[in-house]
């Protein structure tokens, strides 16, 4: 788990490695917004983009036997670079996994920086999966690029950064918008500022119309009318697998994305992570929290996947693309 200490501890290998990037105000976004608009510019770091903090924290963070084995990222491109580039300043042998439509640059920087890059596509094939397998085979570590607690602790540093250039521009109250897709960034700067700046508030952020949570949601009215079969499941002691229709309660994380490969689909519920998956080619895409949840099949004029999630309410939370 990601706390404080492990934040500032991230800090400390960081310290040589990136850059402190600055924090920039506009004049004239201020008029443009009527407030005071403040904004670290992340696309000042090394690799472009703030995906390196995450990186030089997890790998700093390996063993020597770890090291030498090398690691494994998936990423179409930023936590790509980071990691390739970390990896290349460390020492450590690094394979990235990227999908082959990934922008020619991006793939080609990291190619630069001294990775394999192994490519895939998209969509068909489950990065997760092939990743998993070249990772076991090989005896990588693998790195995910946002759900890994090393990763939170680097893009944490983030936050302890603008904690105390907030203090230096004499803001002791702010909302934060934190660009948000899988999280991880948002988590790290979330946790810095409690600690650090209680005053100023996490708010994830994405622009309208392209962030990931609003395309894996479908609104309610569309499924209405859908019946739920009976089964309830509580998060138990045992793995427990849900078939389409099939109903589950109890509090636990969310991770769920169906297969567009099979209409027999069914999700796992997993009590050791207190968390839900999915089977064949689904990938886990988004981390909820609910009381309950129903898994309901789509009809087919909405699209051709085969599941969605329900809250309690019947809103669907989480649907495959």
């Amino acid at each position: 788990m990601t706390d404080i200490a492990a934040i500032r501890a991230a800090a400390a290998r960081l310290a040589p490695a990136v850059r402190r990037t600055p924090l920039l105000e506009s004049t004239f976004l201020n008029e443009i917004a009527g407030r005071r608009v403040l904004v670290k510019a992340e696309c000042l770091q090394i690799t472009g983009s703030f995906k390196l903090r995450g990186a030089w924290s997890a790998l700093t963070s390996l063993d020597e036997t770890q090291r030498r084995r090398g690691v494994l990222a998936y990423s179409s491109g930023n936590h790509a670079q980071g990691v390739a580039y970390a990896a290349k300043r460390l020492g450590i042998p690094a394979v990235i996994l990227m999908p082959e439509d990934a922008p020619a640059l991006k793939l080609a920087n990291t190619r630069a920086y001294g990775a394999e890059v192994v490519t895939y596509k998209r969509p068909g094939e489950s990065r997760e999966e092939i990743g998993e397998a070249i990772a076991a085979e090989r005896g990588l570590t693998l790195i995910k690029p946002y759900d890994h607690p090393e990763v939170i602790a680097g893009q944490g540093t983030c936050g302890l950064e603008l904690a105390e250039q907030v203090r230096e521009a004499g803001v002791t109250e702010a909302d934060v918008l934190v660009c948000t897709g899988g999280g991880g960034l948002c988590s790290g700067i979330a946790l810095a500022l409690a600690a650090d700046a209680p005053g100023l508030r996490a708010r994830p952020a994405a622009p309208a119309g392209w962030d990931d949570w609003s395309a894996r949601t479908v609104p309610s009215p569309l499924i209405s009318g859908h019946e739920i079969a009976g089964k309830i499941v509580e998060i138990g002691s045992n793995v427990e697998s849900l078939t389409l229709g099939e109903r589950c309660s109890g509090e636990g994380h969310l991770i769920g994305k169906t297969s567009r490969q099979s209409r027999a689909g069914k999700f796992h519920l997993d009590p050791a992570t207190r968390g839900i998956g999915v089977n064949e080619q689904g990938a886990f895409a988004q981390y909820l929290r609910l009381p309950a949840f129903n898994v309901v099949p789509l009809p087919d004029e909405i699209s051709d996947d085969i599941g969605a999630i329900l809250d309690p309410l019947g809103n669907a939370v989480h649907t495959a693309l």
